[in-house]
């Protein structure tokens, strides 16, 4: 089955793809947790190799608390992607809110160069859930 990246952004020929997805086993709304995966996929559509080498997330719950991470690659990797590859990973983000935000960019290097690739503003929500004001 190919995957379905609702969400994607091109930064410098490099495009970023997600697909969050709500974790119902994982989450505990009695309690106040609730949780997504989300799928990634970096294309490389550049001449070069790229590295991801780190990340930063702008994570925002419905309450409007926002929290940054910050950190070295992604999933414990710092992956190069050949020109015309592809980079996947899965990973995934706790809330104490039914729903959120993220956004967030990777700091990619090509040659000698350091660069910023936009990873797309997406949405976490709990599927069939009513968002009330």
């Amino acid at each position: 089955m190919k995957a379905f990246f609702p969400y994607a952004a091109t930064t410098a020929g490099v495009t970023v793809r997600v697909a969050p997805r709500y974790l119902d086993e994982q989450s505990d709304p009695d309690v106040g947790q609730w949780a997504w995966s989300y799928h990634i996929r970096v294309e490389n559509g550049t001449a070069a190799d790229v590295q991801l080498l780190s990340r930063h997330w702008v994570i925002t719950d419905a309450h409007g608390r926002v929290e940054h991470v910050r950190g070295d690659g992604v999933v414990g990797e710092q992956p190069v992607i050949a020109p015309g590859g592809a980079y996947d990973y899965v990973s995934g983000c706790p809330l104490p809110t039914s729903s959120g935000t993220m956004v967030g960019t990777y700091t990619m290097a090509a040659r000698e160069d350091l660069f910023e690739v936009a990873i797309p503003l997406f949405s976490l929500d709990v599927p069939g859930a009513r968002v009330v004001n």
